[in-house]
């Protein structure tokens, strides 16, 4: 048996291997088959199809604003359709709002390694969440309807024992994360119970004040919502338009021209929304009945911020005597109160905004997410609308609201402070009142004494 070679090569081998031919690939003469041929032929061609180039600049441009339009539209139309179908509908909307916002903020500051070591982590989070907004639920629905909770046998314990119910899920919250504390992760779990606190206050708590707004009166929700986009609509157009000089450094694109003409075309623009949206009661009466919506109306005396009012002029010296009381104007005294609020969210609001924008840098992020297809996240679109629904609370709570004492508070005070038997004698001594004033007839005051057992 002979050795092979060394140094002889084969025209059939590359690279030191044997390659057999099949009778697919080599016809009978020695070519190649044209079945072969053909197929690679085919096969170059759909490679060819299938790396397609991709897609220019000015097509992504247009796929965006097409989407972006798209989901404007849409979230405009959702908008409407809850503000007028009722409260209960801003409400919820509001709920989702808080859910979205903070599931958005806590997931940028993660860190998923870490979180599946400790796998209750992203738990203990939403415990937090779910405790805040059972604590910051039940003080509004407590405050806004006494005279339905307080009557109630299931609902008064709760009503009565919220705070403290609250502070024990707080408390057992707080339990867990110090148990479920691990050496080597100490630095991670400090930072996420920071951070998760910091989020239920600039968010969810922050959210509360404007869902209280909703309650006060729709007015009040949707006036400063308004005034917000109006300002970000305007500071656009007023930056494109006349734009020079660069306001903050945060937001390269904000320009002083436009920050300032916002302002001015935010508060005309406040006079007139004002004006409109007092004409009907269901913007500014404070929600008696959830079921109502805007076919159905509310009915309220309006709060003296709505009516007419006549302002004289001070009287000046130097004008003559016949027109020292003949300089004075009538107009509603919300229109004052309509340019305070429009400068609010025309000078300090859009501070939310570069606030956003300076934690979006930190984490090097474009968007807080992708929840609203174009926009970004939930919280993209609302970093300026919760400082600006906190200050319409304060500001309403402050120099608008009437400090009458309601049918709830006094509900209150006899149910928490008085005793049963205190409670049966002030049955009894207003249904005589009442007797008196004619709204009751003398057999019900009898019924009523007949009915409760004499005072021990």
């Amino acid at each position: 048996m002979t050795k092979p070679r060394r140094g002889v090569k084969f025209p059939h081998q590359t690279n030191g291997q044997a390659r057999r031919l099949s009778v697919s690939e080599v016809s009978e003469d020695g070519s190649s088959s044209p079945v072969r041929t053909r197929a690679s032929a085919q096969l170059g061609d759909i490679n060819e199809k299938s790396q397609a180039p991709p897609p220019s600049d000015y097509e992504k441009k247009k796929a965006n604003f097409i989407t972006r339009t798209f989901w404007t539209f849409v979230m405009i139309g959702g908008f409407f359709a809850a503000l007028f179908m009722g409260h209960i509908y801003i409400i919820t909307v509001m709920t989702a709002v808080q859910i979205i916002s903070f599931k958005e903020v806590i997931a940028i500051a993660s860190v998923p390694t870490r979180a599946r070591d400790i796998k209750a982590t992203k738990s203990l989070n939403w415990y937090w969440l779910a405790s805040t907004m059972y604590f910051l639920y039940g003080e509004s629905v407590i405050y806004y309807f006494k005279h339905i909770v307080l009557v109630d046998r299931v609902l008064l314990p709760l009503a009565t024992h919220h705070r403290f119910i609250s502070f024990v899920l707080y408390v057992i919250g707080f339990v867990f994360f110090v148990a479920n504390l691990k050496a080597g992760h100490l630095k991670f779990q400090f930072t996420n119970f920071a951070w998760t606190h910091m989020a239920l206050y600039l968010i969810v708590v922050q959210a509360h004040f404007i869902m209280n707004n909703v309650f006060e009166g729709m007015f009040w929700f949707f006036m400063p919502a308004s005034l917000v986009i109006t300002n970000d609509i305007f500071a656009y157009i007023c930056g494109i338009t006349f734009g020079r000089t660069q306001l903050i450094k945060l937001s390269p694109k904000k320009t002083v021209e436009g920050f300032v003409g916002a302002w001015v075309m935010t508060v005309i623009f406040a006079v007139f929304f004002a004006n409109l949206l007092m004409r009907s009661k269901y913007f500014i009466c404070p929600v008696n009945d959830l079921g109502a919506n805007i076919f159905t109306g509310l009915e309220c005396e309006p709060n003296p911020v709505f009516l007419p009012h006549t302002y004289k002029m001070p009287e000046l010296f130097f004008l003559p005597d016949s027109y020292k009381h003949s300089l004075s104007f009538t107009t509603e005294p919300i229109q004052f109160h309509a340019i305070v609020i429009a400068t609010f969210a025309s000078l300090i609001a859009p501070f939310g905004g570069f606030f956003a924008s300076g934690l979006k840098r930190t984490f090097k992020i474009k968007d807080f997410g992708d929840s609203i297809p174009g926009h970004g996240g939930m919280t993209d679109r609302m970093d300026c609308q919760f400082i600006m629904g906190f200050f319409a609370y304060m500001y309403f709570h402050t120099f608008i609201a009437e400090n009458k004492i309601a049918y709830g508070h006094v509900m209150e005070l006899a149910i928490t402070g008085l005793s049963v038997e205190e409670q049966i004698e002030l049955v009894k001594g207003m249904s005589r009142y009442l007797e008196n004033q004619g709204a009751l007839g003398s057999q019900v005051v009898a019924c009523l004494d007949g009915a409760f057992p004499g005072k021990r």
